[in-house]
């Protein structure tokens, strides 16, 4: 049985007009600050929102192979930036407005989901991403139930008596009376359906239901793979998956060493910040590249290094070790 009537998602809808603003204008800011005030779809810039993009990839949550799809394939990530920002401004824009409220509040819901699986370990103090993510999701899922009341678009068309608002196709995607048959239980497991997605994310990306708190963007973190040396030749994989979005990993130390700790070979950090980027094959947009005084390794970056030592394997165990700035070290075996 239907216990509101349209005067009851009216005065609703009116009473999340100011999240409605803010949840808005949190979208369709994105699209203003990246084409309107600077223009971050430019792939050989600096700021460029796919390599902001690829910094999700270390720790994203279930959509992580389209992430590496899309830092692996430019042009693919170029439209995909073009075409996400331009569904922030639409979303952003109608929400703001109420235009077509509950379909843009699915826009609303997807957007955050995505957000929140993609970024929601990132956050160096206050878990930024995470709790965009899961605000976003549980704002979206509410403005659906509401629509749009005064102060809408939605409501100005259908007092104007506006045909298409006389469609029982606009009751959903549109403003006013919901016509869900069992809508008590749609809320109900709904709203604790968002409860458990922001506990379950906030334990896997920060251990904050129980167990020990973790926040994977602090310090930086390289893993190293397939390190091979082989006569003039050394080569190893390395890749950056953990540490600040907006600040790289700076090294300033690689050593090869003997197990009972003799350096056999080493580039310092003047070294490093000389090397031939010919040495360097980046996988992602975001590229391991010769900085200022060290070789920079932003988050998300994964590259094949190859180094020339001037000496011959001692024939005996060796070990790699990578020397950050911050005094952080990474060491592999090498083959």
């Amino acid at each position: 049985m239907q216990i509101f009537n349209k005067q009851s998602y009216t005065t609703a809808g009116f009473f999340t007009l100011g999240l409605r603003l803010v949840i808005g204008w949190t979208y369709f800011s994105a699209f203003w600050r990246r084409l309107i005030l600077e223009n971050k779809l430019i792939e050989e810039e600096a700021g460029y929102i796919g390599v902001k993009f690829n910094h999700f990839l270390p720790n994203a949550l279930g959509i992580k192979p389209l992430i590496e799809y899309l830092v692996t394939h430019p042009e693919a990530l170029w439209w995909s930036m073009v075409i996400f920002t331009i569904v922030e401004a639409i979303v952003g824009l109608f929400i703001m407005l109420g235009l077509f409220t509950r379909l843009m509040s699915v826009g609303v819901f997807f957007l955050a989901m995505g957000i929140l699986l993609g970024s929601g370990w990132i956050g160096t103090t206050c878990l930024d991403e995470w709790q965009i993510g899961v605000l976003g999701v549980a704002s979206g899922f509410m403005l659906f139930l509401t629509g749009g009341g005064y102060g809408s678009l939605d409501y100005y068309f259908s007092k104007k008596g506006k045909a298409f608002t006389t469609k029982k196709w606009f009751s959903y995607l549109g403003s006013g009376e919901l016509y869900i048959k069992n809508l008590k239980p749609f809320v109900f497991i709904g709203s604790f359906a968002i409860l458990f997605l922001t506990l379950y994310t906030n334990q896997v990306f920060h251990g904050g239901v129980f167990g020990t708190l973790h926040n994977k963007s602090v310090k930086p973190k390289l893993e190293l793979a397939d390190v091979t040396w082989h006569g003039d030749k050394l080569e190893f994989e390395v890749y950056r998956v953990e540490g600040a979005d907006v600040y790289g990993s700076f090294l300033i130390g690689v050593q090869l060493e003997t197990t009972d700790g003799e350096i056999l070979y080493k580039w310092d950090g003047e070294a490093l910040a000389k090397m031939e980027k010919d040495n360097i094959n980046n996988h992602y947009v975001a590229k391991v590249a010769p900085g200022k005084h060290s070789l920079v390794i932003p988050l998300g970056a994964k590259a094949i290094m190859t180094f020339n030592p001037e000496i011959a394997h001692p024939g005996k165990s060796v070990v790699l070790r990578l020397i950050d700035i911050s005094g952080l070290e990474w060491t592999a075996e090498v083959n």
